[in-house]
């Protein structure tokens, strides 16, 4: 199996189903800003991502937590939430953030190897002047 049909198959699975998930959640921080993330941590989970959300609030995004560090790719397919993504090194560092527009097929990948992807509400960050070399802080982090 190709590396694109080996990912472009769980997005079949998704698009099936059609409906946005929820996830257990953790918090973090960023500053003084606190963020209710819900945690995905299994494959299908990841696959699904933000898929099918219709709106999210605020201070809530989704955590990516991979098993090993490598460089980190992701798009918008069935996404219809304009996004921002920060790539996190395991201490929580922001190796570097995109970002993504809604329902597109255009890959955003992590500068370096990372093992955690943090998506929240495009200009999230931004907004909070959370950029490369910022500090998040929370259990996920080593």
């Amino acid at each position: 199996m190709s590396l694109l049909a080996a990912c472009l198959a769980p997005l079949a699975h998704a698009q099936e189903g059609g409906t946005a998930q929820r996830l257990p959640t953790m918090q973090l921080q960023a500053g003084m800003h606190n963020i209710q993330a819900q945690v995905a941590n299994t494959p299908e989970q990841r696959q699904i991502g933000l898929m099918f959300r219709r709106d999210m609030p605020a201070q809530e995004g989704m955590l990516f937590v991979f098993e090993q560090a490598a460089t980190q790719c992701f798009w918008m397919k069935n996404t219809l939430l304009p996004l921002s993504a920060a790539f996190l090194a395991d201490d929580g560092t922001v190796v570097n953030i995109v970002d993504m527009a809604p329902q597109t097929l255009e890959s955003h990948c992590s500068a370096k190897p990372v093992r955690l992807v943090l998506e929240m509400n495009q200009g999230w960050f931004a907004k909070r002047g959370i950029k490369a070399g910022s500090k998040l802080r929370g259990a996920a982090f080593r």
